[in-house]
């Protein structure tokens, strides 16, 4: 037992994907006997939606820590992050689009959930449907949009609690702060909580890989491995595009900062993030290197790296529209243009819910799965390749915390660009 947990997570999966793989070739259609052990995996999974996005996005709102934080330094680096994360969204559609990797695969020998059928667009009941009229209803029947609705409410109401207190006379004061204060790190509490249940479901990936792995290949053949294969290498491309193109281009024109600097200052960062998949595990290096190497201000880099760190997934914001356009050719669903307009909106605020940790973006594919009437056995084709790709998705989403956060710095004039210009030599 020692010796199985003392090999990395990842080698681990990797190891499951190729066993998977030759043991699906072997075996054939007898593999689907052991879906089973696959299925529980993502059942797993999908119990983790509804939870884990209402406690992270209440609490990355809430931990703006008052409405008031929100001027010079919030508002910049928020509008950068949703900005950022619809560029990468609509690029990973586009890729999704052109290069079509779920095509071409005969599904129809796979048995299936019913495939609701997409409501006539009419943007006055999209706009309806977005507000979250029973909350209990809406996390029973996992309705992504209203939830996130609902939960930014929530985070927002905490923040108007705690600055109505900090106004109130100074005997109500301290008990209405503590208050405040109480509920927000409830919130914390259960994010925190969650995180680790998903840590905890996270090392079911070997068997569940396995298992899926062996199911695909031995029910669908090598046509499946060719399709995932595509998507892993679109996946890599859409997060380089988003690297040395979005990024580079906001720091050298918009920062007007030394980009080779940059990026030799955070090589410790996104080697941390590959590695382990993790934002969350990754943000001590991340605020190590923003401010000794990058010259950014302590209380800014804290400040915007923080909350990057909860709310900025722009690699996981693109790969959720190419992979949510891959289940739909896989399986012969077509999406209308207010299809893409809610995989958009999902993927870009639906990032903000996603969990700084490996397989985060696993649940907040299931519900912008459900949303668009793409079928949940899509993450059985996935889960098997997704830590390969994960990897590759956290490292872009650190280095566009550091993006976001130098930019910020430069344009409040609290950015060292001397400092980042030594990190030539880092």
């Amino acid at each position: 037992m020692k010796l199985w947990f003392a090999i990395p997570l990842w080698q681990r999966v990797i190891a499951a994907l190729i066993l998977g793989g030759i043991t699906g070739y072997i075996w054939g259609p007898g593999a689907e006997s052991i879906k089973i052990i696959g299925d529980i995996f993502i059942d797993f999974i999908k119990m983790l939606i509804v939870p884990l996005i209402f406690f992270s996005v209440v609490s990355g709102v809430a931990a703006i820590g008052n409405l008031g934080r929100l001027g010079s330094v919030g508002w910049r680096a928020i509008l950068l992050f949703v900005i950022t994360g619809q560029v990468a969204v609509v690029l990973g559609l586009t890729l999704g689009t052109i290069f079509q990797p779920g095509a071409g695969i005969d599904t129809s020998i796979l048995e299936m959930g019913e495939i609701p059928e997409p409501a006539p667009f009419d943007w006055r009941e999209m706009l309806r449907s977005m507000i979250p009229v029973s909350p209990v209803g809406v996390m029973a029947n996992v309705q992504v949009l209203p939830l996130i609705v609902f939960s930014l409410l929530v985070g927002i109401g905490i923040l108007l609690a705690r600055g109505d207190v900090e106004d109130d006379d100074e005997a109500e004061t301290g008990a209405g702060v503590h208050g405040a204060a109480m509920i927000a790190k409830a919130f914390d509490g259960g994010a925190l909580i969650f995180q680790k249940i998903t840590i905890l479901i996270m090392e079911l990936t070997p068997f569940g890989v396995f298992a899926l792995m062996a199911w695909v290949v031995g029910t669908l053949g090598l046509d499946a491995v060719v399709a995932l294969g595509k998507l892993v290498a679109l996946n890599y491309v859409g997060c380089l595009i988003v690297i040395s193109v979005m990024y580079v281009s906001i720091l050298a024109f918009v920062a007007r900062v030394n980009v080779i600097g940059f990026f030799r200052g955070m090589v410790d960062a996104i080697a941390v993030a590959y590695s382990t998949a993790s934002s969350s595990a990754t943000l001590p290096v991340t605020l190590r290197c923003t401010q000794r190497n990058l010259g950014v201000s302590r209380p800014t880099s804290s400040f915007v790296v923080s909350l990057g760190s909860t709310i900025n997934m722009d690699g996981t914001a693109m790969y959720l529209g190419l992979v949510t356009l891959f289940g739909a050719q896989l399986f012969g669903v077509d999406l209308s243009w207010a299809d893409y307009f809610v995989i958009a909106l999902l993927a870009t605020f639906g990032s903000i819910g996603a969990a700084g940790i490996p397989g985060g973006g696993l649940v907040m594919m299931g519900a912008i799965f459900s949303a668009v009437g793409v079928p949940l056995e899509t993450i059985a084709f996935v889960a098997g390749v997704d830590r390969i790709m994960d990897m590759m998705r956290t490292a872009t989403n650190v280095t566009g915390d550091a993006t976001v956060t130098v930019t910020t710095a430069s344009s409040l004039g609290e950015l060292d660009k001397g400092e980042l210009r030594s990190a030539d030599d880092v």
